[in-house]
Formats: structure tokens, C-alpha cells, sequence
């Protein structure tokens, strides 16, 4: 059985939960068996000496988390800071303040003063917050290290040797304020594995090892697998380090407007099969929020009741609905079908993500309408439908009603760009007449989608961070409604063509095979950046 067992919340896209909400999350994981939370902040939390980190961004107050950890130590729930003390800092780089302490991308200029007494700050003020000795230092996918500002400074040099010797100082800071650091595994496997992180071969040399000092613990992390095979052969690789290790899975919940339930299931069990096999005593489960956080972590309670099931041996779905909704007061098939907006033709798979990347799709210049599935605007419709039954029993009614009017919108929105341009190819008038009135219809659906899911994201979260969300979908709207006037005019004889209707759409070249071993002939598309997905322009 674990010491720990626990979620790691993210805080950092822009959507920072409200104490009280936190709160809440963790005394219901509690009643799961959850005994610790860590709470992933980038820049989302205050630091005394650094007005600039997390500024306008809903950061933490000192207060607001002494309060979340007075209240989870009460009930028994660690809480854990989760920060970043390399890289994946993005954000503070706004701020001229950081600029000069930046390497590369997102990662912080190793071996500058300045960075360290940031460092110092950072753990300072959150050992004013926190009781546990543990910290998580991060310190993940620094790909760029060492070869931006650092390569003028210093010249190339070898960079086990500059990870090590920035552990060195943050493990330094750590134990001056008490805290024993954990941190990602990944950097230690990606710079002697062509910058993957999983094999199923045997890369950790004596090299590596003397590369990560004494004191801190390493966190493996996958979520990407449902062969055992692989975290089997991770697990056995991390036993050569001098540290204990700590696994962390993952609940979907980042991939856009919905999580991916059933993949987090297919992932997580052969994950806590291993665990238990090779006797990792710290695991936590991540809920991320990558680009914009769309996702209620509350959508996501199915697979987290579950994997925390499949961690004491018990793999029975019988069992564990029937439970669940004991525990829970809700249908755990009701809760499963929040996956349904990213579930087209039967398919559903991990980051897939149709009900994100075709609703921001372009009507006029979209390049996503070659992946476009026969029949998604029918399923779209049903979704909604059940969806909305399942509002009307559960305490989560406002997840349900988000997710109900973004399938309703779906239904009309999915192929909108289809038609346009095979109507207009098609110099078919009539078919671009009925489009035009679907136009305006999207735009009303557009605007009870923005509605409801306004509504959800205030219920739980900080207003800080949602002017973006408002700016994507009020582009959106913007776009609907440019587009459709443009129709209208060339269906006026006010304008002689439209241009990007006459461009042939190429086929989409980053489509995945939809199952899992990778030899499914029928592929989907996932893209979750939005600066991607809305436009080939410059954004």
C-alpha cells in the first residue's frame, strides 16, 4: 500500500481554483482514499520580494494557502507544494524583471545570482504556507537548456553537468528552509535517448547517475501507456538511482472542453499493476490543464475513484460503479459520458480532441476540414441530448449543461467549413443560401455555449485567466459572423468570389491511428493549441 496517495491539481493555465473549491476537491478525493494534494503552480502564488511573479494572474495569496492546508490537514490530506525551478516558467517572461535570468524558451539562466535568490524567494515564502517537509521542484522538459543565452555565456558544455549543478544549489535552498525536494525523472533519460523519455531498454549509466546528487527523490511520470511492458522496464531503470521513486499517472482532463475518462482507465491500470509489483510507496495521479484549462478536474472523478480501486487490487467495473455511486451520489456511466464531446464514430482516445480543434477551425480557411467525420453533426445532436438527461440528476448539472450546449453547437459548427466550400465550388446557391442560415444559427449556440461554460468556470475557479477563453470564443463569434456576411454579399452579387473558398483543402499530415496498437486504419486528428488551430497566419 502507498504512504501517499494523492493528485497533483494544476493551477498554472490560466485557471487557478478557488480555495474553497479546493477545498471541496479534497475532501471528496479523501473519501476516495486520497491522502495528499499537490498543488502545481508555476507563478500562480505569492512571493514575497517578486511583485512581478504571478502578477494579475489569480495568484495564491500566503493567506489562501495557509488556509487550504490548515483545512486538509485537518481531514487528513497532505498538501504539497508543486513548483518549477528550471523550467516551464513561461509566463513570468512578460516581465522585464525575468528576462535577464532567461535561458532558452521557458527555462531559467542556470548559474545566475539573480535566479538563485529568486529560488530562495520562491521556497522562502512558501515555507510560511506549507507544513510537509516535501517539495516538488520540477525541473521537466527543459529541452533548450543550456544552448540560449547560457551557450554565449559559457560555450556548450556538457548538460548532465549543468542540471547537476543547478540541483546542487536548489537542493541547497530546499534543505536550508526544510524541505526534502522530489522531482521529474525525465531530463536524466531524454539527453542520452535522443529526447524521448520511455524505453523498454536499459539507458541509465553510472554517468547518469553521478548526475543526480543525494537528496532528492525522482518522480516518474506516464500516462501515454496501456502496455505494462513500459512501466515495468521505466521502474526497473529509476531502482538505480540513489532516491526512492515516486509514480505519477494521469486522470485526462488537458486536452480540451472534455477529459478522456475511459483513456485514463486503459492507461492507469497496467500503471498500478506495476507500481504495486515493484513496491513505489508515493504515487499521485496529475490533472493537467494545457492550453487554457477548459476542463472541470471534477469531470474527470470516474477515473479518479477508480485508479484509486485499481491501486488496492480491485479491477471489477461492476464493483467499482456500484461503489462510486455510493460514494458519490452519481451514476458513474452518467459521469463517463462528460468523454462524449471527443467522441466521434465510436472512437475515443486519449488526446483526440474533435469538439476543441473543430469548433475553433477556420469556416473559411480551415485546414482541419480534411479530417472531418461523415455523420459527426448527427452524433454531435445526440450527444447533447444525453447529455441534458443526465444534467437533471446530478449534483454537477453545470458540467453536464456545458458540455450539452458545446455538442449542440457541434452539431451545426463541426463541418460548417465542409459545406461552405463545397457549396460554393459547386456554385450551388441554394446550398449556400441554407449554409448562411446556419451560420447564424452556430452564432446563437456559440452564444449559449459561452454562457454556460462562463458559468462553470466562475463556479470554480478565479476570474483570472478567462479573458482569454472570452477572447478565443469571441473571435470566434466575430468569424462566424464575417464569414456569413461575406456569403451573403456574394449571394447579392456585392462581391464577385471569395477567395480562400476557391483554395483546396490538403489532408491534415498529424492524424494518429486510433487504436492502440497503432494498426487501426481509421484516424483522428488532436490539436490542442489554439494558436494552431485557429489560424495559419501569424497569431
Amino acid at each position: 500500500m502507498a504512504k501517499r496517495f494523492g493528485v497533483m491539481l494544476d493551477m498554472s493555465r490560466n485557471a487557478v481554483m478557488k480555495p474553497e473549491e479546493v477545498k471541496r476537491m479534497a475532501a471528496l478525493l479523501h473519501s476516495f482514499g486520497y491522502n495528499m494534494i499537490q498543488l502545481y503552480t508555476e507563478d500562480t502564488y505569492e512571493v514575497e520580494g517578486e511583485p512581478y511573479f504571478g502578477y494579475l494572474r489569480g495568484r495564491y495569496t500566503k493567506e489562501e494557502l495557509r488556509d487550504i492546508v490548515s483545512y486538509c490537514d485537518s481531514i487528513g490530506v497532505e498538501v504539497i507544494p508543486c513548483i518549477q525551478t528550471l523550467a516551464h516558467l513561461n509566463q513570468i517572461y512578460h516581465w522585464s524583471e525575468y528576462k535577464k535570468i532567461r535561458d532558452a524558451d521557458d527555462i531559467l539562466m542556470v548559474g545566475e545570482e539573480r535566479t538563485y535568490e529568486l529560488i530562495d524567494n520562491m521556497m522562502r515564502s512558501l515555507r510560511d504556507c506549507f507544513t510537509t517537509d516535501i517539495i516538488h521542484v520540477g525541473m521537466d522538459e527543459a529541452h533548450m537548456l543550456g544552448l540560449g543565452k547560457y551557450l554565449d555565456k559559457h560555450g556548450f558544455r556538457n548538460r548532465f553537468d549543468i542540471i547537476h549543478e543547478h540541483l546542487e544549489r536548489v537542493l541547497e535552498i530546499a534543505k536550508k528552509y526544510g524541505f526534502r525536494p522530489i522531482m521529474w525523472s525525465d531530463m536524466f533519460f531524454r539527453l542520452v535517448n535522443e529526447g524521448e523519455y520511455f524505453s523498454t531498454e536499459d539507458l541509465i549509466t553510472d554517468e547518469i547517475v553521478a548526475s543526480c546528487p543525494e537528496g532528492v527523490d525522482l518522480v516518474f511520470w506516464d500516462y501515454y501507456h496501456s502496455d505494462k511492458r513500459i512501466y515495468d522496464a521505466m521502474l526497473d531503470s529509476h531502482k538505480k538511482f540513489k532516491g526512492e521513486t515516486w509514480f505519477a499517472g494521469g486522470a485526462w482532463v488537458w486536452s480540451g472542453f472534455a477529459p478522456t475518462n475511459r483513456w485514463s482507465l486503459e492507461s492507469m491500470l497496467p500503471a498500478m499493476e506495476s507500481c504495486a509489483e515493484h513496491g513505489v510507496e508515493n504515487i499521485f495521479i496529475t490533472m493537467w490543464g494545457d492550453n487554457g484549462k477548459e476542463t472541470s478536474f471534477y469531470s474527470a472523478l470516474p477515473a479518479l475513484y477508480a485508479i484509486r480501486k485499481f491501486h488496492d487490487g480491485v479491477t471489477d467495473m461492476d464493483v467499482i460503479k456500484s461503489e462510486f455511486e455510493g460514494a458519490t451520489g452519481e451514476s458513474f456511466d452518467a459521469m463517463m459520458a462528460l468523454d462524449l464531446p471527443d467522441v466521434i464514430g465510436g472512437i475515443s482516445q486519449r488526446d483526440t480532441n474533435p469538439s476543441k480543434h473543430m469548433l475553433y477551425n477556420d469556416p473559411f480557411c480551415g485546414f482541419m476540414d480534411s479530417t472531418a467525420k461523415a455523420g459527426a453533426p448527427a452524433e454531435y445532436a445526440a450527444h447533447a441530448k444525453l447529455l441534458s438527461e443526465y444534467a437533471k440528476n446530478s449534483q454537477y448539472a453545470y458540467i453536464f449543461e456545458s458540455e450539452a450546449a458545446l455538442c449542440d453547437l457541434m452539431a451545426v459548427k463541426y463541418d460548417l467549413g465542409v459545406r461552405t466550400r463545397a457549396a460554393y465550388q459547386a456554385n450551388d446557391r441554394a446550398a449556400l443560401a441554407a449554409v448562411c442560415r446556419d451560420y447564424a444559427v452556430a452564432s446563437e449556440r456559440l452564444e449559449v455555449f459561452y454562457r454556460s461554460f462562463s458559468k462553470l468556470w466562475n463556479k470554480e475557479n478565479k476570474p483570472f485567466g478567462f479573458d482569454v477563453q472570452e477572447l478565443r470564443l469571441g473571435g470566434l463569434s466575430m468569424r462566424l459572423r464575417s464569414c456569413r456576411e461575406r456569403l451573403e454579399a456574394y449571394l447579392d452579387g456585392k462581391l464577385e468570389e471569395i477567395p480562400e473558398l476557391r483554395e483546396e483543402i490538403l489532408p491534415y499530415g498529424a492524424l494518429i491511428p486510433s487504436g492502440n496498437d497503432h494498426t487501426s486504419t481509421n484516424e483522428v486528428a488532436a490539436l490542442n493549441a489554439w494558436r494552431v488551430n485557429a489560424s495559419v497566419s501569424a497569431v
